[in-house]
């Protein structure tokens, strides 16, 4: 297969890969990824990620932004360094942003103002945003209709909600981020992604988190996006060929 795939959101810089991060990409490389799209956590993961956007400036792609996870109290200071970093450096998106209740809901009015935050800087620098929604998926939508730019546009990353959700992000002019979930038997994604097009979605492993069956529960990264293509091919009926195609398209199409 000579099509090249996208890699919309994989955490590469992460230490777990300390040990063979070069023969991880070239594995993904070899696999057909032609790019990789690594989203910013904090200010701690600035300087690997950079790291590997200067080694391989055509192929790895940073983001900058503060995760939802790691807005505490002095969030106002993890702002400030994004905002320095997007002013003198052209990253590919704001990200990864956006909402999370899963563990803890401590946070939340800062989490929706950074999110805010990081919206506002999005539509400054002519970015698209790439969107963290964990069990947050409406509280998130809810401050895209209220209070950012209509025309802001991006990934929710990890889709994993029903097909309202997906109608609902669609509507809003967002691609579906489809990764190892898709896999997974009681993932839920089976009963979405026939109902939706495949000009929706784009594909991403979120490594190393996630990794799909039959590496579920073991380190995850970008060369199993080959897996996860061939689940979504078969999942609504068509060739992977169509959907490495459509979904490398797509996430193209979110350069301005």
């Amino acid at each position: 297969m000579n099509l090249s795939i996208i890699e919309t959101h994989a955490h590469i810089y992460d230490e777990v890969f300390a040990e063979d991060r070069a023969i991880m990409l070239e594995k993904a490389f070899s696999e057909g990824v032609s790019e990789i799209w690594m989203p910013n956590c904090a200010s701690e993961t600035i300087e690997g990620m950079m790291a590997l956007a200067e080694q391989y400036p055509t192929k790895c792609l940073p983001m900058m932004g503060l995760h939802p996870c790691y807005v505490k109290e002095d969030f106002e200071k993890e702002l400030y360094i994004v905002e320095e970093w997007l002013n003198k450096y052209k990253f590919l998106a704001i990200g990864e942003i956006g909402m999370d209740l899963y563990w803890d809901k401590t946070f939340q009015k800062q989490q929706e103002e950074a999110f805010l935050t990081q919206c506002q800087l999005a539509k400054k620098h002519n970015l698209w945003i790439d969107i963290h929604s964990r069990n947050a998926f409406w509280e998130t939508v809810e401050l895209i209709e209220k209070n950012a730019d209509p025309n802001l546009k991006g990934i929710f990353h990890c889709f994993s909600g029903d097909l309202a959700d997906a109608q609902k992000a669609i509507e809003l002019g967002f691609l579906l981020g489809i990764g190892g979930v898709v896999t997974f038997k009681n993932g839920g994604l089976d009963k979405i992604l026939p109902h939706i097009s495949l000009e929706n979605i784009v594909l991403e492993t979120d490594a190393p988190y996630l990794a799909p069956v039959p590496y579920r529960g073991k380190r995850n990264e970008p060369a199993y996006l080959t897996i996860i293509a061939q689940k979504v091919a078969d999942t609504m009926e068509v060739s992977v060929e169509q959907v490495i195609e459509q979904t490398t398209l797509n996430a193209k199409s979110l350069r301005y």
